[in-house]
């Protein structure tokens, strides 16, 4: 999977949309977190709530319904990480409740975006719920289009972040079967584990003479 980055355009009106798929994305996160923490841990039941806020809350129509479910999808990654942590040793808290300074980004998952090129530098990014968004399309991206993230720094810039499967998979690891240390020292330059030495060429003491010679001749000038 490779994640290509674009520099989005909106308008004054399409910013107005960002902004606000980015705020209730925010509420929905930190309402998830909020049953979680009351004793809800399952994620069918937690997914069924969308409908159900829907029904009462209306301006949740106004975003695309699988950028809703993928903040979600976001909590539990984050609680699957923190607790991998604390197995690992390290001390952790538990998942925080995002608030506006701290909540940058939503993410479209597999579906409600389409990339509209104009020409090889340009395009428009299709977003369900927000519109077409002008994007500056500075490389060509190779391989199927997954998701697209949007951010939003704290310079005001947005930017649009492209997953892509490019169809090799995981990189392979590579296998270390002999390792070597060195240590760097003045009396010897290097010193491996195996006890090989490398002489120090004291590069300073066989210049030293053409340098005096350099600096009287500068002193002069």
């Amino acid at each position: 999977m490779l994640a290509y980055q674009f520099r989005l355009y909106p308008n004054k009106e399409e910013e107005g949309k960002l902004f606000w798929t980015k705020e209730i994305c925010r509420q929905t996160y930190n309402r998830f977190l909020e049953l979680y923490n009351g004793g809800e841990h399952d994620h069918g039941t937690l997914q069924a709530m969308l409908p159900v806020w829907k029904e009462t809350e209306k301006d949740l129509e106004k975003v695309y319904s699988k950028v809703l479910q993928y903040e979600l999808y976001q909590l539990f990654s984050n609680i699957a990480a923190l607790r991998q942590m604390r197995k690992n040793g390290r001390k952790v808290g538990h998942p925080r409740f995002k608030g506006e300074r701290w909540f940058k980004t939503f993410t479209y998952n597999q579906s409600g975006f389409k990339l509209l090129p104009k020409n090889d530098k340009f395009g428009f990014l299709h977003l369900s719920k927000i519109g077409d968004i002008p994007i500056r399309l500075h490389r060509q991206i190779v391989g199927t289009i997954k998701g697209v993230t949007i951010k939003h720094l704290p310079s005001g810039k947005w930017y649009a972040y492209i997953s892509v499967d490019d169809g090799k998979g995981e990189p392979k690891m590579t296998v270390i079967e002999n390792a070597v240390g060195l240590d760097v020292g003045l009396e010897h330059y290097t010193v491996d584990s195996n006890g090989d030495e490398v002489e120090n060429p004291r590069f300073l003491k066989k210049g030293l003479k053409k340098l005096r010679r350099e600096q009287r001749r500068l002193s002069k000038c």
